[in-house]
């Protein structure tokens, strides 16, 4: 929702939400903490907590945070059980993302740490711009694994490898998450891509053949990182990746029902 051009009315954020929460997806990224002048769409999300029907879902709720603050505020909720914050490994990007140095950035991973701990709550990390940057700053996969040692020592245990801008590639892929899945053996190494319609599927094969068991998607993959570049490159399709999963006899834990109503609502919500 957060690259959408006009506003989603509230009431229908709370009826999407809530298909969605029927559907048994393990972790459903819902809402942010991050200045409505940022985010604008997602403003309304202290609005959006109290209607979501929780009573009847395995699904846990994560919201995005940018900063400290977003994080006081976020871990006041019991529903919120993951707190996710895209730390990126490229200089320009975090300080457009974030306003924020790769540095300081590093600083408030540590505080956000230490919060989510004291009210017991999980912080993820996006490592943002993991597989590379279109703004020239020095890239490699040496640096996107060292960037995960540091942040474990902090205690993270779910970190996800973000393609921000839809630039990763199948060897690259395989690369990073076979070194980083044998030494990291008790933190969850993800996956966020973002990809043009006819790459996904090399990277989810590629991630899985690596040992990669957690995949971040949206509905007809809508969205995107509207602070990343003017043209926004679309999340992975989760239908896509419901198929893909079919088609390879993986087993999901989904009502397949409850998708398919959601994804109709999409259909209404997303023109």
């Amino acid at each position: 929702m957060q690259g959408w051009s006009h506003f989603i009315p509230t009431a229908d954020k709370i009826d999407y939400l809530n298909a969605l929460l029927k559907v048994g997806f393990d972790v459903l990224d819902f809402g942010s903490f991050v200045s409505a002048k940022a985010i604008p769409q997602l403003a309304d999300t202290k609005d959006v907590i109290p209607k979501l029907d929780m009573t009847n879902t395995r699904s846990k709720l994560l919201a995005i945070i940018a900063n400290t603050r977003g994080a006081e505020e976020a871990v006041q909720y019991d529903e919120i059980t993951y707190l996710g914050f895209p730390f990126s490994i490229s200089e320009t990007f975090q300080l457009r993302n974030t306003n924020k140095t790769i540095a300081q950035s590093l600083a408030q991973v540590e505080e956000m740490q230490n919060l989510c701990v004291r009210a017991n709550k999980q912080l993820v990390i996006y490592i943002s711009m993991g597989f590379g940057n279109p703004y020239g700053d020095d890239y490699n996969a040496e640096v996107a694994i060292s960037w995960v040692r540091k942040l474990s020592q902090l205690g993270i245990k779910t970190i996800a490898m973000a393609d921000t801008v839809g630039v990763a590639e199948p060897a690259n892929i395989t690369y990073i998450y076979n070194h980083l899945i044998p030494e990291f053996k008790d933190i969850s190494i993800g996956a966020h891509f973002h990809s043009a319609p006819d790459k996904w599927e090399e990277k989810i094969q590629a991630a899985y053949n690596a040992g990669c068991l957690r995949y971040d998607s949206a509905i007809k993959g809508i969205g995107g990182c509207p602070m990343a570049e003017d043209v926004l490159v679309g999340n992975i399709a989760t239908e896509n990746i419901i198929d893909w999963c079919d088609r390879n006899n993986i087993p999901l834990q989904l009502n397949k029902a409850a998708f398919a109503e959601a994804w109709e609502m999409a259909g209404r919500i997303f023109i």
